[in-house]
């Protein structure tokens, strides 16, 4: 009797905490070049927060919901949003409906995303994606904005020269 509790109690836990909470997703291919590996990321989203601008989230695919892509937030709903529309470089603007929202991966030459299917509606996120967590050796957080400047600007020393040009 106490055994068949115990799985009961874990098995509550689980389901809360996978539907309401946080839950890990499986990030493959080259649409979040350089953010994530195409070989593939296992990462950790959580559902509680709103999304902003910026933030890397799970979706549930418009053309296959099976399928549970991960892009990045380009715009939110009243938000403007320019973008190439096809290679011969020919630009598009559009508004952000009520009730939507602008994705795109980082790798904008490979990835299906708002481009092809259009604002997607707030329903089909699922979550904010926080932590890459697998492989171990890049266990880090997604999307530190407050230290994304820093960070460029590291960069930047470091391929500059003793002159002060890049070496780029």
């Amino acid at each position: 009797m106490k055994s068949g509790v115990l799985v009961a109690k874990v098995y509550s836990f689980l389901h809360v905490t996978t539907n309401y909470l946080a839950f890990s997703a499986y990030a493959f291919g080259p649409s979040m070049i350089p953010t994530l590996h195409p070989s593939g990321n296992v990462v950790l989203s959580e559902r509680i927060s709103k999304v902003s601008r910026g933030d890397v989230v799970v979706l549930q695919s418009p053309q296959d919901p099976n399928k549970l892509p991960i892009k990045r937030v380009i715009g939110l709903e009243g938000d403007c949003v320019s973008f190439v529309v096809d290679k011969d470089e020919s630009r598009r603007t559009i508004l952000v409906p009520k009730g939507h929202v602008w994705v795109e991966g980082d790798y904008t030459h490979n990835s299906r995303d708002s481009r092809i299917f259009g604002p997607l509606p707030y329903g089909l996120i699922l979550g904010r994606v926080l932590w890459r967590v697998w492989p171990f050796k890049i266990l880090d957080p997604l999307d530190r904005p407050q230290l994304k400047g820093i960070w460029e600007l590291a960069w930047l020393v470091l391929l500059a020269d003793d002159q002060g040009g890049l070496l780029v």
